[in-house]
């Protein structure tokens, strides 16, 4: 039995329909698998980040017993660790991150004039902590960034971008620190 040409072209476009049906649904899952990484890696640097954020108390307090003429620089860790915890977005999070880390820094560069203080035991714990939680923020913001490359060059890419658009997956934001954050901070030992 011979089948009519009208009959071959139909199957021919149920398989091309078919095809493309498969491609699609392989695109997008693979464009979900790569968004959930991302986003788990976001969530890595969120744990830090408030791990980092749970030991500023713990330094403030024990530096305040020491350093009772530098409250306005406690004060600066003090508001700067608000904002990491408040925080929402990539971008609020890098930037926080940046302005805790710069204040840590004026506080640690103010404790070289307290001697008692960067000899007490609790102190030196802290800034252990702190080194240790500092290490493993910068290897979850590479982990990120590097899951968040991936992503978005997946997306980019024909013919997932073609999917990626049509099923809403947008762009990630790397966590990036400010531009000023290369500039080596000001430290001032006089009162405001």
């Amino acid at each position: 039995m011979k089948m009519k040409k009208g009959s071959i072209v139909g199957i021919i476009i149920l398989v091309v329909i078919a095809l493309i049906a498969l491609s699609a649904i392989g695109s997008y899952n693979d464009l979900v698998s790569k968004k959930e990484d991302v986003d788990s890696k976001y969530s890595d640097i969120s744990v830090q980040l408030e791990r980092r954020a749970d030991l500023i108390p713990n330094l403030v307090n024990t530096v305040k017993g020491y350093m009772e003429h530098e409250e306005n620089i406690i004060d600066k860790v003090t508001k700067a660790r608000e904002n990491l915890v408040n925080a929402k977005t990539v971008e609020e999070k890098a930037n926080a991150n940046q302005e805790l880390t710069t204040s840590i820094n004026n506080l640690i560069a103010v404790v070289e004039n307290y001697p008692d203080l960067k000899a007490n035991e609790n102190f030196i714990n802290l800034q252990d902590e702190l080194a240790g939680t500092e290490n493993r923020i910068a290897v979850a913001r590479k982990d990120y960034n590097d899951t968040v490359k991936s992503y978005n060059k997946t997306i980019k890419s024909f013919p997932k971008n073609l999917f990626a658009s049509m099923f809403g997956f947008d762009e990630a934001d790397y966590f990036e620190a400010k531009e000023s954050s290369n500039e080596v901070p000001n430290v001032s030992f006089k009162e405001d």
